[in-house]
């Protein structure tokens, strides 16, 4: 068997981790990886603004607004206009979006991270710098891609919240 085979079947693998793991998570609460995130950055700062989630966790801000409207009309999240700037829209989870957040798996990505960080500094250089390569050879350095293991384009949220 070639080398090139090898490389296909491992993208193969990680592309099939990646998916099972997506359909687990909607599976069992109802939201993608990165409805998941946003709701976290929520609730981390509850004054956060949509351009500032969209920055953090590193999607378009029309994907962001998309998944907060979705967010809200599932009623995990609330909108309201700040007191001193009516420009300003606060969000804030609602007891619903905490219940989620309190019941969500891991994203497959955590421990993936914690993996990654326990190589030596040359092996993770000669990762990304192999990774990179590979996006190249399929003409995919430029897709806008968050840093989340999920399936699909993340431009076109799966109506699952």
């Amino acid at each position: 068997m070639s080398n090139h085979y090898d490389v296909l079947i491992a993208l193969r693998q990680i592309t099939r981790a990646i998916d099972v793991h997506s359909k687990k998570m909607v599976r069992e609460i109802g939201l993608t990886s990165p409805q998941l995130l946003v709701l976290k950055e929520i609730e981390q700062n509850p004054t956060i603004k949509a351009s500032t989630i969209a920055k953090e966790v590193h999607l378009s801000q029309a994907t962001v607004t998309t998944i907060i409207d979705r967010l809200q009309k599932a009623g995990l999240i609330v909108r309201a206009r700040s007191d001193s700037d009516k420009r300003v829209v606060n969000l804030a989870l609602t007891d619903g979006g905490r219940a989620r957040i309190e019941n969500a798996p891991d994203l497959l990505q955590a421990g993936f991270v914690e993996k990654f960080k326990s190589l030596e500094e040359w092996e993770r250089l000669q990762l990304v710098s192999s990774l990179q390569r590979v996006a190249a050879m399929m003409n995919a350095e430029d897709f806008d891609a968050a840093p989340i293991l999920e399936i699909g384009d993340l431009h076109m949220e799966t109506e699952t919240a």
